[in-house]
């Protein structure tokens, strides 16, 4: 079975090994693009077209090596192989990573550099937004390519894709209350949010409309002013870790960058339920285990937050909310669905659902 956790370095050839060992996911393609003039260093990764052209936003973070960068989007692109097979779509995995400061490098001469080394792999990619990447940029890397969405509505997108990123979250959170305590809502329950920016804020909105009590917390300081100035009734802890150890917490959110679950967080955790927006959640494989052993419901990541691809995909096609609102609410069932099969076959969640995704993916290269 493919690994959807992340990948590391092998000692005997490092991020060239790591790529072509298809227990790390047999990448089809990673593009290495730079442009001296506006400063532009990124990665491109394709990781399957097996279902359609690979989709997957654009990250711009500051990370600590190259290596580190090629990592992040040698697993970020396979998860979006995954995650586009389980929500029914036409589409492949692929990812982009920018490297820098995004508050520092990103310009209009870099995004429409970084636009044309899209344009130059013909539609085998597609990208949108991601971590460090808005709607406006978007509408700038539109310009030298015409395989970007996550578009503005003024320039013939969808607009912000993390309402539905958010709105797909909290579907799996419902399901994952039904399959726990036999109910679907989140009505009396504590749940915690680590990260209340671009998606948090719109799964704290979902949340205390269904009755929860929510609590929060934020490397920006400002992203919890935002939230505590709006909905006083909202309570913020200092860090994370404050956050997993939270007295009486139902269920915790990680809404921020990947690896949340590790062998510090997962011993820790007082929640019964996981269920975020966040990427590559499980930082290594085991903690699926870990979990599943301390009687924890893990909801798969790449299953719960696909709203946000859903509305992005359906951009290519000509955009229509409402129809977009509807295939993200099949991730209830689909989460549902997942928990049933690792009942069934007596393995943890994460593990049903790299199955059925692996199944889909299979039926697509036989097609």
């Amino acid at each position: 079975m493919t690994d959807v956790r992340p990948a590391s370095v092998s000692a005997d050839g490092g991020v060239l090994h790591t790529l072509f060992r298809t227990e790390q996911g047999g990448h089809e393609q990673v593009v290495l693009c730079q442009d001296r003039a506006s400063g532009l260093k990124a990665v491109i990764a394709i990781h399957s077209t097996a279902l359609g052209p690979a989709l997957g936003g654009t990250r711009f973070h500051a990370y600590a090596s190259e290596e580190e960068a090629v990592l992040d989007a040698l697993n970020l692109s396979r998860g979006m192989s995954y995650k586009n097979a389980l929500a029914g779509l036409d589409h492949g995995g692929g990812k982009a990573v920018i490297i820098g400061d995004p508050e520092v490098l990103k310009t209009e001469e870099l995004l429409l550099a970084y636009g044309r080394f899209v344009a130059s792999l013909g539609g085998r990619y597609v990208t949108a937004c991601d971590v460090g990447t808005y709607v406006a940029d978007m509408d700038v890397v539109a310009r030298t390519n015409k395989w970007t969405t996550g578009r503005s509505p003024e320039n013939g997108g969808a607009g912000d894709s993390s309402v539905l990123t958010a709105f797909g979250v909290f579907q799996g959170m419902r399901a994952s209350a039904q399959h726990q305590w036999g109910d679907p809502t989140l009505r009396g329950r504590k749940v915690g949010i680590a990260g209340v920016g671009k998606v948090g804020h719109h799964l704290v909105e979902h949340l205390l409309q269904d009755g929860a009590e929510v609590v929060i917390t934020d490397v920006r300081a400002e992203s919890v002013e935002r939230i505590l100035a709006r909905h006083p009734e909202v309570t913020a802890v200092a860090d994370t870790d404050a956050l997993i150890r939270t007295e009486g917490l139902d269920v915790y959110a990680p809404c921020a960058l990947g690896g949340a679950l590790n062998d510090d967080s997962v011993p820790a955790l007082t929640a019964k339920i996981v269920c975020g927006a966040a990427n590559n959640q499980l930082a290594h494989p085991g903690v699926e285990k870990d979990l599943s052993d301390r009687g924890i419901l893990y909801a798969p990541d790449y299953v719960v937050n696909a709203g946000g691809v859903i509305q992005v995909a359906d951009e290519l096609h000509g955009f229509d909310f409402d129809r977009c609102k509807a295939k993200a609410t099949e991730i209830f069932d689909t989460t549902l669905a997942i928990f049933a099969r690792a009942k069934a076959d007596g393995i943890p969640p994460a593990a049903a659902a790299d199955r059925l995704a692996e199944q889909r993916m299979a039926e697509g290269r036989r097609g």
